[in-house]
């Protein structure tokens, strides 16, 4: 009968070993076994710590980047039109003047008017509003334009006969479409 302890792959015992012999050599490969385990044991729980160190740190640097980025859109919110509202200030102030004169002429208050609209349709462009004004005869588009009516013309149907009232894009978005009469087929 042969013992599985003497014939493992990790502990083979001289064939003419004493019970003793071999019984010291068992316990000298089991001393020896048990070293390596703890040793390795050691290793992975030494691995393991570094493992869970990283993890927190990982996870608390995500949860601040996070919290970051929340703080950034809450600031891009509340503060994103803050270019906007400064670049209109000079159209407030020139309103303020014209109505602070008391004696003003006519020409005097359209020439006023002229000036404040200059500053706000660049205020408006400054900030990427742009004026849909299409010209007379040119394609109507549905995208940027609102036909109030179509008229019969002396132009190419699906032409613009007039604008009543002139539209906005920002930034390639229609904030308001100009409304137009367009030319009816013939």
């Amino acid at each position: 009968m042969t013992d599985p302890q003497t014939t493992s792959p990790l502990f083979t015992a001289p064939a003419d070993a004493s019970p003793e012999e071999l019984e010291a050599a068992m316990a000298g490969h089991m001393a020896d076994e048990m070293q390596r385990l703890q040793t390795e044991l050691a290793e992975l729980k030494t691995k393991n710590a570094d493992l869970a160190d990283q993890f927190l740190r990982a996870k608390a640097d995500t949860e601040n980047m996070r919290r970051r980025s929340e703080e950034e859109v809450a600031k891009a919110r509340k503060f994103g039109i803050e270019s906007f509202a400064e670049s209109l200030l000079p159209v407030c102030d020139s309103l303020d003047a014209a109505l602070a004169l008391q004696n003003a002429t006519a020409e005097q208050l359209h020439e006023g008017s002229a000036a404040t609209l200059r500053q706000l349709l660049q205020a408006l462009e400054r900030n990427k509003v742009v004026v849909i004004n299409p010209a007379v005869g040119d394609k109507f588009d549905p995208h940027q334009h609102q036909a109030i009516s179509v008229v019969p013309a002396e132009q190419e149907a699906n032409t613009i006969v007039t604008v009543l009232q002139k539209g906005y894009l920002i930034f390639d978005r229609v904030l308001r479409p100009a409304l137009v009469t367009v030319a009816a087929a013939k």
